[in-house]
């Protein structure tokens, strides 16, 4: 199944990449998000591709979120050693937001934590109205990234991003679009249709408009720096509580569907 993990499919100048992981409600593995990052790449230095969306196999998940419990086997040296020295995730959300043409996220169902900022760093979200979108590391005992936080901020505004990382929540598609995390709103059988006609109408537009203003937003956002003295502060406690028992009794509680008892050590 390695090598299915993303499929591609092409029609004039768009592409959609299929998160092919439906027993797993399409959980983000290590190497699914190697392959994401290295055929964003391909389909740059091709530059035939004018739109990229990406989806979800079958219509109950965009994406679960991260599989931790993935350990990719079978792969190539040089791939073993990317996996090694580079997060997987960041390289994915490194690709989406550098790839010089639109990049849209159909949400065909749930996407929560991982999956949900993955949506979020594409540019276009558009979601079917059964679907949900959420940030839980809250109820696991995890502090998010800020590079993560930041992005929610961009997109939806302090107000919001405080209320998603918060609370946990998982909001429904209506929620999610009043708060910025998506677009547009539709039922399951209008989806696919409409995402992909928004999708050739940008493939048809001006490519070096294209490239130009996506490079001008993406531009827009580098002056958001976290200060030095700040991010040691913040490395501490994300480490802190990547250490902590609380992260410990939050996976163990997940998994056994209950509520986590939290004791902040």
């Amino acid at each position: 199944m390695e090598e299915n993990l993303l499929l591609i499919e092409r029609q004039e100048r768009t592409c959609t990449l299929i998160f092919n992981r439906p027993e797993r409600r399409n959980a983000l593995t290590p190497l699914l998000l190697y392959q994401l990052s290295e055929k964003l790449k391909q389909l740059e230095e091709e530059n035939e591709v004018r739109c990229i969306v990406l989806r979800g196999a079958g219509d109950k998940a965009f994406s679960s979120g991260y599989d931790i419990a993935a350990i990719p086997t079978n792969v190539s040296p040089e791939v073993m050693e990317t996996l090694r020295t580079k997060n997987p995730l960041q390289l994915a959300l490194d690709s989406i937001h550098a790839f010089p043409y639109p990049v849209m996220a159909m949400i065909n169902g749930m996407a929560f934590g991982a999956g949900c900022e993955l949506a979020v760093t594409c540019d276009i979200r558009i979601a079917v109205d059964s679907a949900r979108m959420g940030m839980p590391p809250a109820k696991l005992g995890i502090v998010y990234m800020p590079a993560g936080i930041m992005r929610f901020v961009n997109i939806v505004g302090l107000a919001n991003a405080k209320e998603i990382f918060f609370t946990g929540r998982y909001f429904p598609a209506s929620r999610a679009k009043e708060m910025g995390l998506v677009h547009y709103v539709l039922p399951a059988d209008q989806l696919a249709a409409f995402t992909g006609e928004m999708a050739q109408e940008i493939s048809e537009n001006a490519p070096l408009s294209l490239k130009g203003i996506k490079t001008i937003f993406n531009a827009s956002l580098k002056h958001q720096q976290i200060q030095p003295e700040d991010m040691k502060h913040i490395e501490m406690l994300v480490a802190q509580a990547f250490n902590s028992e609380d992260l410990k009794e939050g996976q163990k509680a997940f998994l056994e569907k209950r509520k986590p008892v939290f004791k902040g050590r």
